[in-house]
């Protein structure tokens, strides 16, 4: 059987470790050339070497990028296409978070954490679409939050940054389809993964009672794991969805039903 996405051409931001190292061996567990960028670099090309020990030489390539930095964009894009002989799948997956309620958070980190989280897919798809234009069909996947569409007392910047990848990836999907482009464009909102994300939260509780208080959150009782949202994106990578865009996918273990 053909693999799913073989062809494809994704490059992934965020890619050193997490969802992004996990969804590049995902992509390229299934056919598809990956570039894992990343600010961490070295982190980046220890995953790439290990698909490529995995899959083939070939397969992965890393290369440095601060997502908030146009000039980083155009760069990392343009060796990209070069390596892998185009880009027809997009991944949005860097982010950060910063804590604090509306009163005590600083200014610089709500800065910070636009930049990371939104700034990042405006410049990424900005400069993307002109290598998905030449390696159509192409899909472009945004990785949101449930907390983009669930707010809370004390997360003002997590909140509204992740609601505006929500309906700046509907903006973008409107966008490629009025140019008559066969680009699609979704986000995904995830609950809590197993990631280091929640590193923070276990070094204050310990991993288990931490894991466990986020858990009893959960209607279905636990935590994701990183391939629960690997497994969505390579559906959206995928021809599979190809009469999928604007849409949202609420990976969350059914807390968006309370």
């Amino acid at each position: 059987m053909a693999r799913r996405v073989a062809g494809k051409k994704a490059f992934i931001t965020g890619a050193a470790q997490g969802l992004g190292a996990a969804f590049a061996r995902k992509l390229a567990s299934e056919g598809a050339k990956v570039s894992l960028a990343d600010i961490n670099v070295a982190g980046a090309a220890a995953v790439a070497a290990e698909i490529n020990a995995a899959q083939g030489e070939g397969t992965a390539f890393a290369f440095p990028l601060d997502v908030t930095k146009e000039e980083q964009w155009i760069f990392a894009l343009e060796e990209a296409d070069a390596a892998m002989g185009g880009i027809s799948v997009l991944v949005n997956n860097a982010g950060i978070s910063r804590g604090g309620n509306i009163e005590e958070l600083s200014f610089e980190d709500w800065k910070l954490v636009m930049g990371v989280n939104v700034d990042s897919v405006f410049l990424g798809t900005k400069h993307a679409l002109k290598y998905l234009r030449q390696n159509q069909p192409g899909s472009i996947v945004n990785i949101s939050s449930i907390a983009g569409l669930i707010a809370a007392h004390n997360t003002p910047v997590y909140n509204a940054s992740k609601a505006a990848v929500w309906l700046l990836s509907k903006g973008i999907a409107l966008h490629c389809a009025k140019q008559g482009l066969d680009v699609r464009s979704n986000s995904i909102h995830p609950t809590f993964i197993d990631t280091p994300i929640l590193d923070p939260l276990r070094q204050r509780f310990g991993k288990e009672e931490a894991e466990a208080k986020l858990a009893r959150q959960v209607p279905l009782g636990r935590i994701g794991e990183p391939d629960d949202i690997a497994n969505a994106v390579l559906y959206l990578a995928s021809d599979e969805s190809r009469f999928m865009t604007a849409a949202e996918l609420k990976l969350d273990g059914g807390i968006s039903a309370m």
